[in-house]
């Protein structure tokens, strides 16, 4: 009778430590409101915006460990990404077309979005090109920065 009471008392704590768990992973979309989702989709415009200008953005918005993948599949981090911030421009009319924010927890959030530029292929100054993007974005010591993102060349609609 002992055993089976211990047995059914670890299999109420298993199914409760699996629930808290699944709970934790609940996703949610973020609301118009969201003061954090408003700030990180304002820093994803100042990131397609800056494909024109030097803004200033990429110190701030992404992490020191970041590492994306560009159109063309090569990888970055955040030191070539501050690099071509002081770099040239040759691009004009640079947009952030739509970003949708998905929470995961407290801590990480998902951005999925989508952008445009004229001009940004130098050999087709005058060709607008778009992309669609996935950013992760982690909140680290109550600060939001992008750690890894994912960049898709489209055709424009």
């Amino acid at each position: 009778m002992r055993h089976r009471i211990l047995h059914l008392m670890c299999l109420v704590v298993c199914v409760v430590c699996l629930l808290t768990a699944a709970h934790a992973q609940q996703s949610h979309w973020a609301t118009p409101d969201d003061k954090s989702a408003k700030f990180m989709i304002d820093m994803e415009r100042k990131w397609a915006e800056g494909v024109c200008t030097n803004n200033g953005v990429i110190s701030e918005l992404l992490a020191d460990d970041f590492q994306g993948t560009s159109t063309g599949g090569e990888r970055f981090n955040k030191a070539d990404e501050l690099r071509d911030e002081k770099g040239p421009r040759s691009a004009h009319g640079c947009a952030l077309d739509e970003a949708k924010v998905r929470f995961f927890g407290e801590s990480v959030a998902i951005i999925y979005g989508s952008e445009h530029a004229i001009g940004k292929d130098k050999a087709h100054p005058d060709a607008k090109q778009c992309q669609v993007w996935t950013d992760t974005w982690l909140k680290r010591d109550g600060k939001w920065q992008i750690v890894a993102s994912q960049d898709n060349k489209v055709e424009c609609k």
